[in-house]
């Protein structure tokens, strides 16, 4: 079967686009708005309190507010993208968008943490705050783009 561009998963009517275009920008939001938040309130002192001994760990700085941006335009786009197809594939119910959310969350920041606990880079401590709070951004993530296609199937 040759790959379509304007298979069933893409959104190719007015409404679908801009549904998901709708949703892109809701995610943009809030993500941006979570990340922030999880970023100062928590991981920021949590790892500065963790590794005294390095030198500005966990700084912020205009190289790493770019590195961030980059950073939260994949994951919009890895959170919105992979939900929207798979809710378009699979049915839009809770359950798909959380499993969704959930499939965003273990590949992204789940090998992220994991990673850097395992290279000594990363707390338990930050890990327990962190990855739940990443979950919850990826979950609601997933829920606004479950709202965004069914106003658009309405």
């Amino acid at each position: 079967m040759p790959c379509d561009a304007t298979g069933p998963n893409m959104p190719t009517e007015p409404g679908q686009r801009r549904a998901f275009w709708t949703a892109l920008l809701a995610n943009a939001i809030w993500i941006n708005a979570s990340e922030i938040f999880r970023y100062f309130v928590f991981v920021m002192p949590m790892m500065r309190e963790a590794f005294p001994q390095i030198d500005d760990v966990a700084p912020m700085n205009f190289g790493v507010f770019m590195i961030w941006g980059a950073w939260d335009t994949l994951l919009l786009f890895a959170a919105t993208g992979f939900t929207w197809l798979m809710l378009v594939q699979f049915g839009s119910g809770i359950r798909n968008a959380v499993l969704a959310g959930t499939a965003v969350w273990a590949g992204i920041f789940g090998i992220l943490w994991l990673g850097l606990f395992n290279m000594n880079l990363a707390t338990g401590a930050v890990l327990a705050v962190a990855l739940p709070l990443a979950w919850l951004e990826m979950v609601v993530a997933a829920l606004l783009v479950r709202w965004c296609l069914l106003a658009a199937q309405a």
